[in-house]
């Protein structure tokens, strides 16, 4: 279960990696014109740019502290961190009617209910 736990970490991290990076490098309007990219019309510059290094700071937080065990603990609180992302991302998508998407995003937070579970719980990394 394990080795399990640390493939969706890296999986959720990988997302996490590529969305924050075209949310801090991709301008606005070429985030705007891609598919998926409609909720960003209304959202300001500073707004977009935040999430991405969050996104950043999550890709960092799902991997880094258990590898360098400096705080493993951070690994279940990014995920659970990433839980709220999830929803928020849903509920914007959902209301663009974009199901897909909120499909995608279900994903993504199962993953990271899978990894808080397991790291908070039986397969913390300090037992």
């Amino acid at each position: 279960m394990n080795l399990t736990l640390w493939i969706a970490a890296g999986l959720l991290a990988s997302v996490a990696l590529a969305g924050g990076i075209s949310k801090t490098l991709i301008p606005k309007a070429r985030l705007a014109a891609q598919h998926g990219g409609e909720w960003t019309h209304n959202a300001s510059t500073g707004f977009i740019k935040t999430l991405g290094v969050l996104e950043l700071l999550a890709a960092i937080g799902l991997i880094l502290p258990a590898v360098l065990d400096i705080a493993p603990v951070m690994v279940p609180v990014t995920a659970a961190c990433w839980i709220a992302l999830m929803v928020g991302a849903m509920i914007t998508h959902g209301r663009l009617g974009q199901s897909k998407l909120v499909l995608l995003n279900t994903v993504y937070l199962a993953l990271a209910v899978f990894i808080a579970w397991g790291r908070f719980g039986p397969w913390s990394f300090g037992s």
